[in-house]
C-alpha cells in the first residue's frame, strides 16, 4: 500500500510494533474491573429499558410519556452502540461469560447478528476504505468519495441519507443481505434469498415487540405508547448513523483501491486504519453513548478490545501520529457532523476538476 511519501519502510514497521505493544500491553492488563464495567453496563440498559416500559405503559399522564420514551431512546441506544456492537466484536469474550460472549449475543435490531458480523468484522474491518471491498464506503447508495464515479442518482442523495438516518437499522438489516452482489451475479441469489428471509423473521420480531405487544400491555395507553417506542426507535437510529458517519466520512478519510492491498504488510494495514477513519472529541457520557465509536481510530486499530480502554489509547495513538507526522483526524460532534454533510452535499454534484478530499 502506498503510504505517505514521508514515511520509510523502517518508519512503517515501527508504527506497527508500537501499536502491536499497545495491544500486547492492554489485553495484558484486562481483568475484574472491565468485567464489572460491562456487566454494570448491561444492568444500566437494562433498567433504563425496564423503567422506559413501566412508564409508557401509564403514558396516557404526558410526563410519563416524556421520560418512559427518553429512557427507552436511551436504552436502545446503549444496547446498540456501547453493548451491542462491542459485544459482537468479540471485545468480551476473554471473560469466558456465555451470557456476554460474540457467539451468544442478540440485539435489539433488525439485522441478525451473525449476518451483521460478517459484513461488518469480517468485510469492513479487514477492507477498511477499500474502493470495491468495503461496501461501507457510501453503503452502495452514496458517493462519499471523490474516486467512486458520478451518476446522476446521487442528486438526491442528501434526501435518501437523511432518510435512510431516520430507519437505519432497517436500512442495515436490508444491506447485509448484498442485493445488490446478488443482482450483479457476484452473489448466488439463493443465499441472497435465505439471508432476506432471516431478516424478516428478525425483523418481525422486533416489530411484534415493540408496536404490538407492548403497546398493547399498556392497555389504555396504546397510542401514547405505541408513538413512544417508534419516537425511541428513530432517535436511536438517527444517533447511530450520526456517530458511524462521523467515524467514517468526514473530510480528510482517505479511500484507497483494491489494487493498495497488494503485499500489505501488518504496518501498512494499521496506516491504513489510521488514515480512514476519524474520531469524535467529548467527554465521558458522549463516549459511553457513542459506543465508544467516538474513539474510531482506536476502534479500527483494535476491533476486538474492550471499548472502555479506547479513552486510554487515544493519547497513546495520538502521540504516535503526531511522531511520525500522520494526521489524526478529531473534531467536535457539530464539527465532524457538518463535515459528513458537506461531503455528501458536494459528492452528490458531478465533479467539475479535480477536488480535494
Amino acid at each position: 500500500m502506498p503510504v505517505p511519501e514521508h514515511l520509510t519502510e523502517v518508519d512503517v514497521k515501527e508504527i506497527g510494533r508500537e501499536l502491536d505493544r499497545i495491544r500486547d500491553e492492554i489485553s495484558a492488563s484486562l481483568g475484574d474491573d472491565d468485567a464489572r464495567y460491562i456487566r454494570r453496563v448491561i444492568a444500566v440498559q437494562r433498567g433504563l429499558e425496564a423503567g422506559g416500559r413501566t412508564l409508557l405503559a401509564v403514558s396516557i399522564l404526558p410526563p410519563a410519556w416524556l421520560a418512559g420514551t427518553a429512557a427507552l431512546a436511551v436504552a436502545k441506544i446503549l444496547d446498540n452502540m456501547e453493548i451491542g456492537h462491542n459485544v459482537l466484536h468479540g471485545q468480551w469474550d476473554w471473560m469466558r461469560d456465555p451470557d456476554i460472549h460474540s457467539s451468544t449475543w442478540e440485539w435489539d435490531h433488525a439485522a441478525p447478528a451473525e449476518m451483521w458480523k460478517h459484513s461488518h468484522n469480517v468485510v469492513h474491518h479487514t477492507y477498511t476504505n477499500v474502493l470495491g471491498k468495503d461496501r461501507d464506503i457510501g453503503y452502495s447508495a452514496m458517493r462519499v468519495s471523490p474516486e467512486q464515479p458520478w451518476h446522476p442518482i446521487y442528486l438526491a442523495q442528501p434526501l435518501y441519507n437523511a432518510a435512510l438516518a431516520v430507519a437505519f437499522e432497517w436500512g442495515i438489516a436490508i444491506y447485509d443481505v448484498e442485493l445488490e452482489r446478488a443482482w450483479r451475479g457476484e452473489k448466488r441469489w439463493g443465499e441472497a434469498l435465505t439471508q432476506l428471509r432471516g431478516v424478516l423473521r428478525k425483523a418481525s420480531r422486533q416489530v411484534i415487540k415493540d408496536y404490538v405487544a407492548f403497546p398493547l400491555l399498556a392497555g389504555p395507553s396504546f397510542v401514547p405508547a405505541l408513538l413512544g417506542n417508534l419516537l425511541a426507535n428513530v432517535a436511536r437510529n438517527v444517533w447511530s448513523h450520526t456517530i458511524i458517519f462521523c467515524g467514517h466520512f468526514p473530510e480528510g478519510s482517505e479511500i484507497f483501491t483494491e489494487d493498495q492491498l497488494d503485499g500489505e504488510t501488518r504496518g501498512e494495514w494499521y496506516v491504513r486504519q489510521l488514515l480512514g477513519s476519524s474520531d469524535i472529541d467529548g467527554g465521558p457520557l458522549l463516549h459511553l453513548l457513542s459506543g465508544n465509536l467516538s474513539h474510531q481510530i482506536e476502534h479500527h486499530l483494535f476491533p476486538d478490545l474492550p471499548s472502555n480502554r479506547y479513552a486510554e489509547i487515544a493519547p497513546m495513538v495520538r502521540d504516535l501520529c503526531e511522531r511520525f507526522g500522520l494526521r489524526y483526524n478529531t473534531g467536535s460532534l457539530a464539527r465532524q457532523t457538518a463535515s459528513v454533510w458537506k461531503t455528501i452535499f458536494r459528492l452528490a454534484l458531478p465533479d467539475r476538476g479535480p477536488v480535494d478530499q
